[in-house]
């Protein structure tokens, strides 16, 4: 690996999916945290490991089912105990870092004093909405415990205990930090007087929930947890709001507007949808309504699926620690050929291959950033054309398989994850096409964009062919996106195993480099565990809104709204394209899909005959117009993310300014490729059907 990639990867934010560039608070200096900031650190530490752990429990189940003929009856309930620790216990520690996902559009260019304020009024309903949480899981996870819930599988774990267990302990970390960071926000010693107080009074009550329930009724905390229950039933909210009586559309709308305004404040996304989730429930329901709340959230701990993001996110991180991308980027020089503008197709080829190894757009980006773009700079390439080029070929990881996006996406609109992927590789080809030959036009419109390769290696000084290292470089790629794509196509592994396949080979192959070290393993399950905390905690908030959303009729209400517009299907569908694009501008690609897929896919699934499609067909056609309009989001100035992770890894003199302009003519090609996907179907629907059948 070359010096300056190394200096360039260990400069960047090594975390790959941090989602908001705009929010790095500086993280709090050990020597002063209080003993809350170290438990938080050490137990972010000692669960990194549980993904590689995990990965090898699912490795070796796929071993035994196809090698010794033996499935295991232990290794899935095993794998989910794991990740389900990792996801929930991961909280403290972000929750020090700052981690969580949060929109600071308004807070970023606001007064230091309205930050502060901004900053106080998130950190205090964070507080409230985990405290309202607790109060229910917390009762849910003793009787659990005390009736040690099992599986009733062979194996008969009791992984349903410990999943209400571990999303309580998680709770009461994420709890703890978030008052402990309160504690620290304040300035006067009244302020820090009253959390200290909230802080014990909490303490307290859950002291007396716990001893309460497991000592019995007539114990004396067992009375006193009987008199804190019975004064919580007696302050109901819903007696005094009969919001049961109210319209369906002003409750959606309260509901809608109470989301987007709170989401302005900066506050993390998680903590707004937990917060209006729970607020909602109480508010509807009474105090039972946080017992629907808190089954939702444990719910999210059951998916299976979505294991496979923190394996497909732990394989792009050591791959990137690994040094992968500078040997590709060499190897794939035979594509360049002699023709003026050749190293940009070169860089396209090689974002498409890196986008099949790893599915995390943002290592994708950080990746091109620090190879390609200062050699596209160097050999004298336009520097619009070719910030444009990376900031979008580096988005292909969001279509190409394996992608994360999809995933999250399969998860919210139960659709077939295997299916997506194989939809999504044609138009994710298309688009690279589309780039790659956008490009060579422009240059041969204009010769002085780009030189040719003869020139370009002339200029670099680097030979063009395949050397020894090329080769290697060029088969281990080959490799890890065979073993993982093909064990999916082939039906040989899930998603999720062939995802755990990935991890592994990623550090085969950071082996096979000499990379294979513990700063490198350790980098990569410390920024796994970071990015893949920051995501479950927001899908836990986004599920629980959307469980009490349907739940009090709102999801019913915006399906016959769309239905009612008289519009014809394709129009319905434009619509659609037009909110995304519009929620895009602000809201981060998460929500957007929890927000508005569960109101989207029925509505797209009741047009499928008038679309000319199946109902399977339509869903899958219209998850992958729902992803490219994602890809879109990710580049659109002023907040498209993608512009941010390559201004944190570009040279110095390359300003936001000159990225959001870079990126216009790309844009207008994946809306070029979006409008093609939704007139022409089949681009999405042919090769998942040709390998169905």
């Amino acid at each position: 690996m070359s010096t300056t990639y190394e200096k360039g990867l260990q400069e960047s934010d090594t975390e790959l999916a941090n989602p908001d560039p705009l929010h790095e608070e500086p993280a709090v200096r050990k020597a002063d945290y209080t003993p809350v900031d170290h438990v938080s650190h050490f137990t972010g530490v000692a669960i990194s490991v549980f993904y590689l752990v995990a990965a090898g429990v699912t490795i070796w189940e796929v071993f035994s089912r196809y090698v010794l003929h033996e499935p295991t009856f232990w290794a899935f309930e095993i794998t989910m105990m794991l990740c389900a620790a990792a996801w929930m216990m991961s909280s403290g520690y972000i929750t020090l870092r700052q981690r969580h996902i949060a929109i600071t559009v308004f807070s970023s260019i606001a007064s230091p004093a309205w930050r502060w304020r901004l900053e106080f009024f998130a950190l205090v309903v964070g507080v409230i909405a985990l405290y309202l949480l607790l109060a229910d899981a917390s009762e849910r996870a003793y009787s659990s415990i005390v009736k040690v819930d099992r599986t009733g599988s062979a194996f008969n774990s009791p992984n349903p205990m410990m999943l209400k267990t571990l999303m309580t302990v998680g709770g009461f970390l994420y709890l703890s930090q978030l008052l402990v960071n309160l504690h620290r926000h304040v300035t006067s010693k009244t302020a820090k007087t009253i959390v200290k107080v909230v802080a014990i009074y909490m303490a307290i009550y859950f002291t007396i929930g716990l001893l309460g329930y497991f000592l019995g009724e007539d114990s004396i905390f067992g009375m006193l947890r009987e008199y804190l229950s019975e004064a919580g039933k007696a302050l109901d909210p819903s007696k005094a709001l009969q919001m049961r009586s109210y319209d369906l559309g002003v409750i959606s709308i309260i509901m809608v507007v109470l989301l987007v305004v709170l989401m302005m404040t900066g506050m993390p996304l998680g903590i707004v949808t937990l917060f209006v989730s729970v607020l909602m429930a109480v508010a509807f329901f009474g105090p039972r309504g946080l017992f629907l709340v808190a089954s939702n959230a444990a719910g999210l701990l059951e998916h299976y699926s979505l294991v496979a993001v923190p394996f497909f996110v732990l394989m792009a991180s050591i791959l990137e620690r690994a040094g992968i991308a500078e040997d590709l980027f060499d190897a794939m020089s035979i594509f360049a050929g002699n023709m003026r503008g050749g190293v940009a197709v070169q860089t396209t080829v090689v974002a498409v291959i890196l986008a099949a190894m790893s599915g995390v757009m943002g290592g994708e980006i950080v990746m091109l950033g620090l190879v390609a773009l200062p050699q596209l700079f160097r050999l004298g390439y336009d520097r619009k054309l070719s910030i444009g080029l990376i900031c979008a070929a580096g988005s292909l990881a969001t279509l190409i398989p394996p992608s994360i996006t999809m995933i999250v996406y399969g998860l919210s609109a139960e659709v077939g994850i295997g299916d997506l992927f194989m939809a999504g590789a044609i138009p994710g080809l298309m688009l690279a096409f589309f780039y790659a030959a956008y490009v060579l036009l422009r240059v041969n419109i204009n010769p002085k964009l780009a030189p040719t390769a003869a020139e370009a290696a002339e200029i670099s000084g680097r030979t063009q062919g395949l050397t020894r290292e090329r080769l290697i470089a060029v088969v281990l790629c080959v490799f890890l996106i065979g073993t993982v794509m093909g064990s999916i196509y082939g039906g040989i592994a899930s998603v999720t195993e062939a995802a755990a396949v990935g991890c592994i080979g990623s550090l085969i192959v950071a082996a096979v480099r000499n990379r294979m070290n513990w700063d490198v393993v350790s980098g990569a399950l410390m920024g796994s565990m970071a990015t893949v905390g920051t995501i479950i905690w927001l899908v836990l908030g986004a599920i629980s809104f959307v469980g009490i959303f349907n739940l009090v009729g709102g999801g019913d209400f915006m399906r016959s709204l769309f239905l009612d517009l008289g519009l014809t299907a394709m129009q319905t569908i434009l619509v659609m394209m037009l909110i995304l694009v519009i929620l895009g501008t602000f809201m981060e690609w998460i929500a957007i899909i929890f927000i508005t897929v569960p109101v989207f896919a029925p509505v797209v699934m009741q047009l499928a005959p008038e679309l000319g499609l199946t109902e399977d067909q339509a869903k899958i056609w219209f998850g992958i117009l729902f992803i490219m309009n994602i890809q879109i989001y990710f580049l659109s100035p002023p907040f498209g993310p993608a512009c941010f992770w390559l201004k944190s890894v570009a040279p110095k003199d390359v300003t936001l300014q000159e990225i959001f302009i870079s990126v216009l003519p790309f844009i207008a090609l994946q809306i070029i490729g979006l409008v093609l996907v939704m007139m022409f179907p089949q681009i999405a629907l042919w090769l998942p059907e040709f390998l169905r059948s």
